[in-house]
């Protein structure tokens, strides 16, 4: 590693300020993945570049044994800042009950072939089980050694305190672009920063549109996650592609080669100090481009250009993040422990 990148605090571990997301690296919903080989030598880079905040699920299809050959391979497992996730499960119901905390937590240190993982979260709430039981069970994790820090992924501000008062809980994992900030209107945003949880932003490029490289729908591999989201319709492209624009033009202000994706990841960074985008990508020349936005230091006046720009833009757009049944698990409550 011959990189040292400016770092943000989960909990009170440094972490590279921009971190990997690797969905995508496991095939899951974007298309095939690579071969082992070449997504080996991706993560050489990756790691070279000096990114050290690795995110991934055990629902990422084989996105954890890639990680786990990577760490047999180079011996670099105590280098890297390693969260997954669990919660969801084969047919994406959600389970939160204790005792699947457990057996969830064993599956994926085997299949990573490690003895702990960093951070651990609650991929989804299970709005059948009280979360004092779920994080009550994931804090015996840490107990064990087998967890260093908890987290949550899109739980209600509500569910977020009520977790945090069985067990500090270090970050949230929530979808956090230009398309989708519905943190800052429900209360997740503002709980956040109160209790001190880093918010760990998925998905920050609006899943890759504000590129520019997505024209339509068509532009998506038939396969692609990216056609059942509402939000990414046909009517709603030219909207977006405007944004972009926008995003672009601020870009050239700042140098040639800079990219409306850079300048995006900058102004989530200028959000507050909390705030840590994992965006992720299958090619070295997008975590590249990714990474450089660490050296991207916006105006004050471009952050506030940026934010007229999308909330002009979100006022007109329609749809949601995801389908109607992927909908109903972000941002849930839980029942009340004294009900369980």
């Amino acid at each position: 590693m011959s990189n040292i990148l400016p770092t943000r605090k989960i909990g009170d571990f440094p972490v590279t300020a921009i971190g990997f997301g690797a969905m995508s690296l496991g095939g899951a919903f974007y298309g095939a993945a690579e071969s082992d080989e070449e997504r080996f030598k991706f993560l050489d880079r990756l790691f070279e570049l000096g990114c050290t905040n690795w995110d991934t699920a055990d629902v990422y299809n084989d996105s954890e044994e890639i990680l786990g050959k990577w760490f047999k391979r180079t011996g670099n497992r105590s280098k890297i800042f390693l969260a997954t996730k669990f919660g969801f499960t084969a047919d994406l119901g959600v389970n939160g009950k204790p005792e699947y905390v457990k057996e969830a937590c064993a599956r994926s240190l085997a299949k990573l072939g490690v003895d702990y993982v960093d951070l651990y979260y609650l991929h989804r709430v299970d709005t059948k089980t009280p979360i004092e039981l779920t994080v009550g069970a994931m804090a015996e994790l840490v107990k064990e050694g087998k967890v260093k820090y908890l987290g949550l992924s899109e739980p209600s501000a509500a569910t977020l305190r009520r977790a945090h008062a069985v067990h500090p809980i270090a970050a949230i994992q929530v979808e956090y672009s230009p398309f989708v900030f519905d943190i800052e209107k429900n209360g997740v945003l503002d709980t956040a920063r109160e209790l001190g949880i880093a918010v760990v932003a998925y998905s920050p490029l609006g899943r890759g549109l504000v590129t520019g490289q997505y024209k339509s729908l068509a532009d998506f591999p038939e396969d692609d996650f990216r056609r059942t989201i509402p939000k990414y319709s046909d009517e709603n492209f030219p909207k977006i592609a405007y944004l972009v624009e926008q995003l672009k033009e601020i870009a050239s202000n700042y140098g040639e080669g800079v990219t409306s994706g850079q300048v995006t990841l900058a102004w989530l960074l200028a959000q507050g100090p909390n705030i840590i985008p994992i965006p992720g990508t299958k090619k070295v020349k997008y975590l590249e481009e990714n990474l450089g936005a660490l050296h991207l230091q916006l105006t004050p006046s471009d952050v506030r250009k940026i934010r007229e720009a999308v909330l002009d833009t979100e006022k007109n757009l329609t749809g949601a993040q995801y389908g109607a049944e992927l909908m109903e698990q972000v941002y849930q409550d839980t029942p009340p422990l004294d009900t369980a």
